[in-house]
């Protein structure tokens, strides 16, 4: 099994990026909407799996571990099955600094790859609420997917922007040592650790929020569930589209782009090319 040393992973990336601004823009909206569906697939999976571990104090580092354990399904099928994923497209920055690709048409692609998976996300949350699964559990999942998505949205600006930031550092570093294999099985074992890694820690990545946020916003509505959630009226309240899109939305994707396109696609470039 070839294994690509760092110089080599920084070229293919370069190439990747180049590719991914010039593709067709159907296509790039419809791998988008996949990916973003993906990604909400291994939030709700991860969700489902860990709700009783994340309900107690005692448990709740098991409880993310689990849940870090279900998660990375939804990056690896972006990376086997095919998908345009905003964060992972954060390294389409090495493509601009080896002059393979123009900032205008990376920013293109970060808004139609970053609105396509808006909607893929925002599908799975209304599927799984109407599917009634947040009931499972004695209504337990919808109580804990409440309190997700509240913990998310009681964020203030920075400590958002930071955990964006660790977050998305780490998102790329699995995309990026994926790049080393060229085969299935080496591609899953190398990003598997890190997203691991990045969900047991409680990073914030704004793609998975797009399904987090949303299904609490959809699962306040149902009375079992946000009694199961064990929020007050006020801060059930404080859950809505407003504090999603203001309080964490936005700090969370400029962390996640500082950390995905700085961190790992821009040092890595100038590390790479240090001159003696």
């Amino acid at each position: 099994m070839e294994i690509l040393p760092p110089a080599r992973i920084l070229e293919y990336s370069a190439d990747i990026g180049a590719l991914k601004t010039g593709r067709r823009f159907l296509s790039t909206v419809i791998l988008a909407f996949l990916a973003g569906a993906f990604i909400a697939f291994g939030a709700e999976g991860s969700t489902m799996a860990a709700s009783g571990l994340l309900s107690a104090p005692e448990t709740y580092g098991l409880g993310r571990a689990l849940a870090g354990a279900v998660f990375g399904v939804g990056l690896m099928l972006v990376l086997t099955a095919g998908g345009e994923l905003f964060t992972g497209n954060c390294l389409i920055i090495t493509g601009v600094l080896a002059k393979k690709t123009p900032v205008s048409k990376m920013l293109a692609n970060w808004l139609i790859v970053y609105l396509g998976n808006f909607a893929g996300g925002l599908c799975i949350a209304w599927l799984m609420y109407v599917s009634g699964l947040f009931s499972a559990g004695g209504d337990l999942v919808g109580g804990v997917t409440l309190r997700i998505a509240e913990g998310k949205t009681a964020l203030s600006f920075w400590p958002a922007f930071v955990q964006g930031l660790l977050c998305n550092w780490l998102v790329c570093l699995a995309v990026w040592v994926s790049f080393a294999s060229k085969e299935i099985p080496g591609k899953l074992l190398a990003c598997f650790f890190v997203i691991f890694l990045f969900v047991t820690s409680g990073f914030e990545h704004c793609i998975a929020n797009m399904y987090y946020v949303p299904a609490g916003i959809f699962a306040k509505t149902n009375e079992a569930w946000a009694a199961a959630s064990g929020l007050s009226s006020a801060r059930l309240e404080g859950l809505n589209w407003a504090a999603f899109f203001v309080k964490n939305l936005l700090p969370v994707t400029l962390g996640n782009i500082a950390g995905g396109s700085g961190m790992v696609g821009g040092l890595y470039w100038l590390g790479l090319n240090v001159k003696e």
